[in-house]
């Protein structure tokens, strides 16, 4: 009898017998550990055939959430996205296959939890100074803040499974009342709701559905399809320094929490080549609840903020990879009057955004084991702006007229040399004076580097202490700014771009310009 054969008899045999819990828990850790063994045994006969790492296919929005967050008993299926080494291989594929099948069936009949739950803690302490346009210093010496990060996840079958990731940020000691910041604040924003440490709330950061398939009406088109709340931040090359997985967008042009859907689609397995279409909503126009319409839209110059691109890898082998972005959002807002908080915002316009990068992970062809083990890119951007009542209002970035931004940004991340499993890294970004990237939700707390008009420099280095549960990082970014407005809004309130060196040093204006930021942090990280 074969074992495919066995698996389902054995797994129909639990399923209709009167077992007890400890007996079925027994065997459902049976079946687990075998799944196990058979995809490490299938790691190393597709190691041993290629030399690029084709079995660590990335999962797109999954890979960034359901495989960080579940075990691996219900981890989501690894891609097959190639052709197959041998008969020994596909095999092994069935056999992964029939046992993950039989767990999910077993999962799905058990009276326990389904879900799996991970966590993700990390302290960190940063060093932070501000150099203002009129020579004034604002500065903390020790900002602390406590980051959590829960993830649950549960794969109801091989093509569907949910994922979730609830967040809390909090700066120490924030519920003092020294601080008012949490009260009228933008912090509070929808793009960034989890990202800004302030107060101790438990936030959804991400909540969606994930459908995957083999073909695409009866096309050999493998496809995905995910619809909730966006694994949208930490995209890739800002994943990197961050050391997390990548999710879906090119952090190069945006990176911000918002709700839509996407949906990818596989053009060549070989190639890697795919095209991935997105859009979401980032801000609603709707009435509250209690008044005289509910949820009906509102006669106000902020209606809804919607965004829509698409993403198209034409190249990736694993070890080089090409990769390009588009987008436009419409009616992006600024604020009314930055100095206060509680007037609002006003819609000024629309934004065209186009990127495509390039990445190594991995130098040459085994010309050493440093540069194996190396990984380089280099990243080109432009934006245009689409002001609204264009040469009557005060258009966008401070002029009424179409602007066009552009910026490149260059990192390596190399092995320490120093230590067994750290890593060094890196990076630097220079950005136009009408350069816009949405960008509010960067792991950075003195401002997006990313988004800087003018020159980011940084450095950092990564150091795992027992295996990858246990991390620390030190980090030093500095900016120096060539023009205002870098971490603004889209309007010429917040985001008007001036040259810093043309704002008169005795001016309110320079007060509040920053020429010159730096940020020295270190944290202490647990995963499991």
């Amino acid at each position: 009898m074969n074992r495919p054969l066995l698996l389902s008899l054995a797994a129909a045999a639990l399923l209709s017998t009167n077992l007890s819990a400890q007996s079925m828990y027994e065997r459902f850790e049976a079946m687990e550990k075998e799944m196990n063994q058979l995809k490490r045994e299938l790691s190393a006969l597709k190691s041993s055939k290629s030399p690029t790492k084709t079995d660590e296919e990335e999962q797109e929005e999954v890979a960034s959430s359901v495989t960080s967050t579940e075990d691996e008993t219900v981890a989501v299926a690894e891609d097959k996205e190639e052709e197959d080494d041998g008969e020994e291989i596909a095999t092994n594929e069935d056999r992964i296959y029939e046992l993950e099948e039989a767990v999910s069936q077993l999962n799905r009949s058990t009276s326990g939890s389904h879900l799996k739950f991970k966590v993700d803690y990390r302290f960190a302490i940063e060093n932070m100074n501000y150099t203002m346009a009129d020579g004034r210093e604002a500065k903390n010496n020790a900002f602390m803040t406590n980051r959590l990060w829960i993830n649950t996840a549960y794969k109801a079958t091989n093509n569907l499974s949910f994922s979730a990731q609830f967040a809390y940020n909090k700066a120490f000691g924030e519920r003092s009342g020294a601080s008012d910041a949490p009260t009228n604040s933008f912090e509070g924003f929808d793009w960034i709701a989890n990202e800004n440490a302030y107060d101790d709330k438990l936030r959804v950061r991400s909540a969606y559905f994930f459908y995957r398939n083999t073909e695409f009406m009866g096309l050999d088109i493998p496809w995905t399809i995910s619809i909730g709340r966006r694994p949208s931040t930490n995209g890739h090359l800002i994943n990197l320094r961050d050391d997390d997985k990548a999710s879906s967008p090119l952090g190069h042009a945006i990176n911000v929490e918002f709700d839509g859907l996407s949906s990818k689609f596989v053009i060549n397995k070989n190639t890697g080549t795919y095209v991935k279409f997105c859009a979401g909503r980032g801000m609603s126009n709707a009435a509250p609840k209690f008044s005289s319409t509910p949820y009906a839209e509102v006669s106000s110059d902020n209606t809804n903020i919607d965004l829509a691109g698409l993403i198209f890898v034409p190249f990736d082998n694993k070890q080089y990879s090409v990769a390009t972005q588009y987008y436009y959002a419409n009616n992006l807002i600024d604020a009314v009057n930055p100095n206060d908080q509680t007037a609002g915002f006003d819609t000024v316009g629309g934004l065209h955004s186009a990127s495509i990068n390039f990445t190594a992970k991995g130098i040459g062809n085994e010309w050493s084991n440093f540069l194996d083990d190396s990984t380089f890119f280099v990243s080109l951007a432009a934006t245009v702006t689409d002001p609204k009542d264009r040469g009557v209002s005060t258009g966008m970035l401070g002029s009424a007229d179409k602007e066009t931004g552009t910026s490149y940004w260059i990192g390596t991340q190399f092995p320490s040399l120093l230590t067994e499993s750290g890593r060094w890294g890196l990076e630097f970004n220079h950005g136009s004076k009408y350069w816009r990237s949405i960008t509010y939700s960067e792991d950075t707390n003195i401002g997006s580097k990313v988004a800087t008009r003018g020159n980011a420099y940084e450095v950092y280095f990564t150091e795992y202490l027992i295996e990858d549960i246990l991390s620390l990082q030190l980090r030093y970014t500095y900016i120096d700014y060539d023009y205002s407005g870098s971490n603004g809004f889209f309007g010429s309130t917040s985001g008007n771009s001036m040259r810093i060196s043309d704002i008169p040093t005795n001016s309110a204006m320079a007060s509040q310009v920053v020429d010159k930021a730096q940020d020295i942090r270190f944290y202490i990280r647990y995963r499991y």
